[in-house]
């Protein structure tokens, strides 16, 4: 088995979702404690990242790329600064990168794109469709034609950003999984089970990812839901990269 270590970097304030969403990665990639761990909202991220660890996957955040600039705390400015910075580096060294949730608007923006409010998803089970592109890539090829996908966002990108391929789509947020060069970034959460998207979902109750009072039927809703082929990705995205 190879030795190669990979770096999860997590923007989440929640000592449990942080935590939780941790073990939904390790998991989800088979990496086990071959994945590092480093708050990119707090800790400095190594000059040397894309050098040091085979691959870097970033995770969720309650935070958004589109608050109102005065509103956003040192920690959320830090976390962007340098996941910007991390983005600008990887697409100049085609060095593999998944960027997941939170992260593809910094991503979408370092690539020229626009991220709005226009296209939001509500947490639920999305049905999700791979693009002819998405069907030959090398990691979101391993994905069915249509498959379920956890989500829940309150922006995203209108568009695909320019130099960007799309791999997967679905009617009401149409950016879903996207490729530049060594990097992807998807829309949808591809770590959890529905189980862990239920104890996240608990967690961020009265965020606006849902209506409020609603968590008993969004959660009953999201455990019926057959969300197994997401995961694929991240242990593919590993496999590729060195794992």
């Amino acid at each position: 088995m190879s030795s190669a270590r990979f770096l999860l970097l997590q923007a989440r304030p929640e000592d449990d979702a942080r935590t939780r969403e941790a073990a939904s990665m390790r998991a989800a990639t088979r990496l086990g404690d071959r994945l590092d761990v480093l708050r990119i909202d707090i800790d400095p991220l190594p000059g040397d990242a894309l050098d040091r660890w085979a691959g870097v996957i970033t995770g969720g955040s309650p935070y958004n790329v589109t608050d109102p600039e005065p509103g956003k705390g040192s920690d959320q400015r830090l976390a962007e600064r340098q996941l910007r910075r991390l983005a600008a580096d990887a697409l100049a060294r085609d060095r593999p990168v998944f960027f997941t949730c939170y992260g593809i608007g910094l991503l979408t923006l370092e690539l020229g794109g626009t991220v709005d409010r226009s296209h939001p998803e509500i947490a639920s089970a999305a049905e999700e469709r791979l693009t002819d592109a998405g069907a030959v890539d090398p990691v979101a090829g391993e994905l069915p034609p249509v498959f379920q996908a956890l989500t829940g966002h309150k922006e995203s990108a209108p568009e695909t950003p320019p130099g960007a391929t799309l791999l997967v789509t679905n009617d009401v947020s149409p950016v879903q999984l996207y490729r530049a060069g060594s990097v992807l970034a998807s829309q949808f959460h591809p770590e959890p089970t529905p189980q862990d998207f239920v104890e996240r979902a608990a967690v961020y109750a009265g965020h606006g990812y849902f209506p409020s009072g609603e968590l008993q039927s969004v959660a009953a809703a999201m455990l019926r839901a057959e969300v197994t082929a997401p995961r694929r990705l991240l242990s593919r995205f590993v496999e590729v990269h060195g794992g």
